[in-house]
């Protein structure tokens, strides 16, 4: 089968799976199975697939067409301009996570300490420490799983960062300028209303906020002020309703300033917060 060939059935094999971004996804597992460029593609378009990459791309299509993310089939994102690992012991970054980190941005500088609750993938704190050097991080999760693929995601972007197994503050220490946070914020209830990428692959823990979504905000809300600075910030990204919502848990606990920062779509992203 040629390259051309190749392509053409990986686009009806997703499209016929309802496959959103078909024609995308097929050319993206194509030139990963390949290890290809476009221009080595059109190139060679009419020539034959060697058996065992073609092999590795009928293996790749099934899993798509299964609905299993694309980004955990070859294992890799782009966040921020740099690459992350991924695998299912971890929320695949989105772009809507840049915005909170391009709010952090305008407040670290070069000689503070950063929290990162909830680290994941470490697409945060990594993605901070890389734009601001001389940062002192710190980044917990729950999952030791997803620690040690943020700590591939460190060394891979030639950062430095203490990472910790923590239940949120349970094992966090010192005071810090500024604490980032991407928590689970999705209704138990509304997990299942997910598009199936997200609802059967991608991990529950990371998704799951509790009854109405708010468990971790409150949680952090409460807890957050025994860990910053006077004047220290407080970053966290919401979902698109909880604007109003987790604004007023960060009132109620003494934060002032507090403010929600729209993404690229208008929606409600970020809200920030001071600790006096």
């Amino acid at each position: 089968m040629t390259y051309r060939e190749a392509l053409n059935l990986g686009e009806r094999i997703l499209a016929e799976r309802d496959i959103a971004d078909a024609k995308t996804d097929a050319w993206l597992l194509l030139s990963a199975a390949c290890r290809m460029e476009r221009s080595f593609y059109y190139l060679h378009m009419e020539e034959e697939v060697p058996q065992d990459e073609f092999d590795e791309y009928e293996i790749a299509l099934k899993k798509r067409a299964e609905h299993v993310p694309l980004q955990y089939i070859v294992g890799e994102t782009e966040f921020m301009g740099l690459k992350f690992k991924v695998n299912s012991s971890v929320l695949i970054p989105r772009q809507d996570t840049e915005t909170l980190v391009e709010e952090a941005l305008k407040v670290v500088q070069p000689g503070m300490k950063v929290l990162d609750l909830c680290t994941g993938s470490g697409c945060i704190i990594i993605s901070i420490l890389h734009s601001v050097p001389g940062v002192d991080g710190c980044a917990t999760d729950i999952s030791k799983q997803a620690l040690n693929v943020a700590r591939e995601n460190a060394k891979l972007n030639d950062v430095q960062v203490m990472f910790e197994q923590s239940d949120l503050f349970d094992r966090v220490a010192g005071v810090y300028d500024v604490i980032v946070s991407n928590p689970p914020y999705i209704a138990s209830a509304e997990i299942l209303k997910l598009m199936p990428e997200v609802q059967l692959f991608e991990p529950q823990e990371a998704l799951d906020g509790k009854e109405d979504g708010l468990f971790f905000y409150r949680e952090i809300a409460s807890g957050a002020k025994d860990y910053l600075t006077s004047g220290g910030r407080l970053l966290l990204e919401i979902g698109y309703d909880q604007g109003a919502a987790v604004s007023s848990l960060l009132a109620d606990a003494g934060f002032t300033e507090v403010r929600v920062i729209r993404d690229l779509a208008r929606n409600d992203r970020v809200v920030s917060a001071v600790w006096q």
